[in-house]
């Protein structure tokens, strides 16, 4: 994925975004070609030359300053973890810095015993392209029961955002499935910044840009999503209704933990309670299941 082109869409994307009453510009009732900002008034927002914003947003500018980009910031009203990917993105776009080809994502055994203690609380490792790298039997119970537990190798290793874009038993798990989408979205947007010299990330954002025009749009969005919690609605086809909070925790490998959580003593714990007992009675999950490389 092309570092350059990655900003300058991003900044294009919000600049058309903000509307001029949006920043306090008069219009003066003149009629626009394009909607949001020109580039001439963003680059006047933020203190910088037309000519300089413009070769930033065609890729043709690689040396902007930390104090330029907290400028231009300023002035898209970007929140934190929007301005942590603008300067993740122009850092991609600087020479003299060789990048190394991500080594192959494993779990330690931290992490492993992480996943073993939290027992009965659904827990799922994803690997930078949101690949499952574990689960314990919660975790594979509530998000993708409908699938082998035991994947053998990483080939098969299910991926998240597929399957929230291209399966149908996981699309139907969320009641805002919307939401739920441009959340996964956003998330890749974040880790995109942090992987732009990725092919395997590339692969995917461009399979399920072919093969979902919901995804294809939301990506061109540009949005970002910091870790953090979310709830969701959940319809599972076992147990039925059931209110989540999803809760994304990043490890030292920049892997992500989604820990899933239930109000104490409601009836979303309850039926949570019932999926997890019912997993293990039937005797067909182990504690925790790794997918191997």
């Amino acid at each position: 994925m092309d570092a350059k082109r990655q900003l300058g869409e991003f900044l294009q994307t919000r600049r058309s975004q903000l509307r001029p009453q949006d920043v306090g510009l008069s219009t003066y009732g003149d009629r626009r070609r394009v909607p949001g900002l020109r580039r001439e008034e963003l680059a006047l927002l933020a203190g910088v030359s037309a000519s300089y914003y413009s070769r930033l947003e065609q890729g043709q500018s690689s040396n902007a300053s930390p104090e330029v980009l907290d400028a231009i910031a300023r002035a898209l009203r970007l929140d934190d973890a929007e301005r942590a990917h603008l300067r993740e993105l122009a850092a991609g776009t600087r020479g003299g810095t060789t990048r190394r080809r991500p080594a192959p994502e494993r779990v330690t055994p931290a992490v492993r015993q992480l996943v073993t203690a939290l027992g009965d609380v659904p827990v799922v490792v994803l690997g930078r392209h949101s690949d499952v790298l574990a689960w314990n039997a919660a975790g594979h119970a509530l998000f993708a029961g409908h699938l082998d537990v035991a994947a053998p190798d990483s080939r098969q290793r299910p991926n998240m955002a597929r399957l929230v874009f291209l399966d149908e038993h996981t699309r139907e798990l969320y009641a805002d499935w919307p939401a739920k989408a441009r959340a996964v979205v956003a998330t890749l947007r974040m880790a995109s910044g942090h992987f732009p010299d990725d092919p395997l990330f590339a692969g995917l954002v461009g399979e399920l840009s072919m093969r979902s025009a919901r995804f294809a749009a939301m990506w061109a969005d540009h949005r970002v999503k910091a870790l953090g919690d979310a709830v969701y609605e959940m319809h599972h086809p076992l147990v039925g209704s059931l209110t989540v909070t999803q809760q994304t925790l990043r490890t030292e490998d920049a892997q992500v933990l989604v820990v899933a959580t239930t109000e104490p003593g409601s009836p979303s714990q309850a039926a949570l309670t019932l999926l997890v007992h019912s997993t293990a009675t039937s005797g067909t999950l182990p504690a925790e299941r790794a997918v191997t490389d």
